[in-house]
């Protein structure tokens, strides 16, 4: 009797491992078609360059002096089209948009850490690659981060900063608890390839009116975000660590605020339910100098209320830099 329940146990278990195992592969099968798909749908627009290995997918549009426009987490650089701010710059300036890496169709190679730093340092060998020269660089959230790394480690390559809704000091960050898991080696890749994507279609309609509150989502981004690359695993794999490494970036680049010394600009969101606006308050206390914006109504998508604004900022830094450089090129008066 004993060994005939024991033998219908296991038998029971074997079967809801089975449709457990299964449920998972279909999950994987179907994301994996869901992300191709929208791959189709979305072929990439730029061109790609090859730095270190790590294939990166840019556009390169416009002529005058230089603008690199860095984004943040769950977009990619098309999100700066949808913004309407590459529209703005393309008018007067030369406007460079990378995907970092693991974003769009850039690479992310494993067996590095892809710190704000990492990223950074890719990037400006992408500028000698390409021909930048001393770009003005704004970055949106994360790409705050890589920004102020950017011009912490090159400074004399750095032509200015407009930093967006950035996160620049250590705080509590319950939403890095989310994120985490996906991090995980091996863990990650289980949860990205299967119920991660399905978590993210369901919370999807929130993460949107959450960054953008306490403005409605815009119907130009409704209409040209795609959720499903965002919700691809590779890009998953991305966001997930660059979450994860949100803090520690932060910590690691706040002893170096105060030595910048080039123009810098920084906008916020007055109703910004993601970054709240007393970081970027402290940051303008931190860089002397600096131009703090806050602007009315916005939130943490802030360039999406207010391209002009932030077309405007870039104007600003580029000018203010131009006659650094003029300044610093003029002979002393001889005594």
């Amino acid at each position: 009797m004993n060994l005939a329940r024991r033998s219908r146990g296991a038998r029971r278990h074997g079967r809801t491992v089975a449709c457990v195992v299964g449920a998972l592969g279909a999950l994987a099968l179907v994301n994996h078609l869901v992300a191709r798909k929208a791959e189709h749908r979305h072929p990439p627009e730029g061109s790609f360059v090859e730095v270190d290995g790590v294939r990166l997918h840019y556009s390169d549009r416009g002529t005058g002096s230089p603008v690199v426009l860095i984004h943040g987490n769950m977009v990619t650089g098309d999100d700066y089209n949808t913004s309407g701010v590459a529209e703005l710059l393309l008018k007067t300036h030369r406007v460079i948009i990378f995907d970092r890496p693991g974003f769009g169709y850039s690479d992310r190679p494993r067996g590095r850490m892809w710190t704000a730093r990492d990223q950074a340092e890719l990037l400006h060998k992408a500028f000698r690659a390409l021909g930048i020269e001393r770009p003005a660089v704004v970055g949106h959230s994360w790409g705050a981060i890589v920004a102020l790394a950017l011009a912490e480690r090159h400074p004399a390559d750095t032509a200015g900063l407009v930093l967006l809704s950035g996160y620049y000091f250590w705080t509590l960050r319950p939403d890095v608890l989310l994120v985490v898991p996906g991090a995980i080696p091996i863990v990650g890749d289980m949860l990205r390839y299967t119920v991660s994507p399905l978590f993210g279609w369901l919370m999807m309609p929130l993460l949107k009116r959450v960054l953008f509150s306490p403005a409605p989502v815009p119907a130009r981004f409704q209409e040209e975000y795609s959720p499903a690359m965002a919700l691809r695993p590779s890009q998953i794999r991305a966001t997930s660590i660059d979450g994860a490494l949100m803090i520690p970036g932060a910590l690691g680049l706040r002893a170096s605020y105060e030595a910048l010394s080039m123009p810098v600009v920084i906008i916020a969101g007055e109703g910004d339910k993601v970054v709240f606006k007393r970081s970027a308050a402290r940051l303008h206390a931190e860089i002397t100098g600096s131009d703090l914006q806050i602007v009315p109504g916005a939130g943490h998508m802030v360039h999406h209320l207010a391209a002009r604004q932030v077309a405007a900022a870039v104007e600003a830094v580029t000018v203010a830099s131009l006659k650094r450089v003029a300044a610093d090129r003029r002979p002393s008066a001889e005594v």
